[in-house]
């Protein structure tokens, strides 16, 4: 039985091409050479390197771009990577890289996207690098996987912490920190959700709103059962000394000792390149995406932050630049949408 071919996959120059060509300098019709790819994955963290290695390993030709600027630069280990647990995040994507480099249908490119237009035949991708100037590449189908900018509360000594006894992800660093006095830090109205979380690892927890974050009478009431505070105060910053976190410091000067602190910032999409593809974003504040990573655009993939809401863990994020390639890939040959 012949599979019907996927609408939006018959248009792609790559499908039912042969896997094994290589990387070729190509002309596009109306203008000058320009070198074309498969697959162009925009940045370079667990997403994307895991959907490149999938998508090489299914003989497609891709191209990794990234700035090498991680959400999670600052943080010394990341854990709940099975066998890597306690690896830093720079180490795991240098092992990363160094596994794609063995397959001669992979490139990296350190280099940031800087706007995207879409042709007959796919994408063109402007890319500006130190050493490289501007440059284009045209590519079939793209994979978004650049993340999220986290956008912290305005106290002046956070980052001096951040990564070592200040977090934002509880489920990452949660272990670490248990039995401690911890401070809940935010301005959004999910706090004693987080609270909740973060009940799992200590008994001594203060919820910090600075003013701004909502807690429902409900939510407050539920939180008191456990024996969580919440304190509406404003900040002024936080403190510590060479060991760590040793307080929250208020604006009228007391300083409440907490020796942790779980932080919930704001994230802010980092595709400003994308915006002439008007990909969906839903209320949330991420990128719409079917269960395996289609966005709005045909052509246009996304997994990681940028179209997730849930754990912000490493692994979450390799297991969804998997699942994108294999979707990717599918389409490519023209297989239909794999049923659920």
């Amino acid at each position: 039985m012949t599979a019907e071919l996927a609408p939006e996959a018959a248009q792609h120059p790559f499908v039912k091409q042969p896997a094994a060509q290589q990387f070729v300098e190509q002309q596009i019709v109306g203008q000058p050479e320009l070198e074309q790819v498969e697959v162009v994955i925009i940045g370079g963290g667990p997403a994307g390197l895991s959907a490149a290695l999938n998508l090489v390993r299914a003989r497609r030709h891709v191209l990794l771009v990234d700035g090498n600027r991680p959400r999670n630069a600052a943080t010394f280990y990341s854990h709940g990577f099975i066998t890597r647990d306690g690896v830093p995040p720079l180490e795991l994507r240098r092992l990363a890289r160094e596994e794609l480099d063995a397959y001669p249908n992979y490139r990296y490119q350190r280099t940031m996207v800087t706007a995207i237009e879409r042709t007959e035949t796919g994408f063109t991708i402007m890319l500006k690098g130190p050493g490289i100037g501007q440059s284009e590449i045209h590519a079939a189908t793209i994979v978004i996987a650049s993340g999220v900018a986290e956008v912290m509360p305005a106290l002046p000594t956070l980052r001096a912490f951040y990564g070592t006894s200040i977090h934002s992800c509880i489920e990452c660093s949660g272990w670490d920190e248990q039995d401690k006095p911890i401070a809940v830090i935010g301005e959004t109205d999910d706090l004693a959700e987080r609270a909740t979380l973060v009940s799992q690892f200590s008994d001594d927890i203060i919820v910090f709103t600075n003013g701004i974050g909502q807690i429902s009478e409900p939510d407050a009431a539920a939180l008191a059962a456990r024996g969580i505070l919440i304190d509406h105060r404003p900040l002024a910053d936080v403190v510590g000394d060479t060991t760590g976190l040793t307080g929250v410091v208020l604006t009228t000067g007391e300083i409440v000792p907490r020796t942790a602190a779980f932080m919930r910032p704001h994230y802010r999409l980092m595709q400003e390149y994308a915006a002439s593809l008007g990909l969906a974003v839903g209320a949330d504040g991420f990128l719409v995406v079917d269960a395996d990573g289609r966005t709005s655009a045909p052509g246009v993939y996304a997994a990681g932050d940028s179209a997730s809401p849930g754990p912000r863990q490493l692994i979450v994020a390799a297991g969804q630049g998997a699942r994108v390639a294999s979707a990717l890939n599918r389409d490519l040959i023209g297989l239909p949408q794999q049923r659920p």
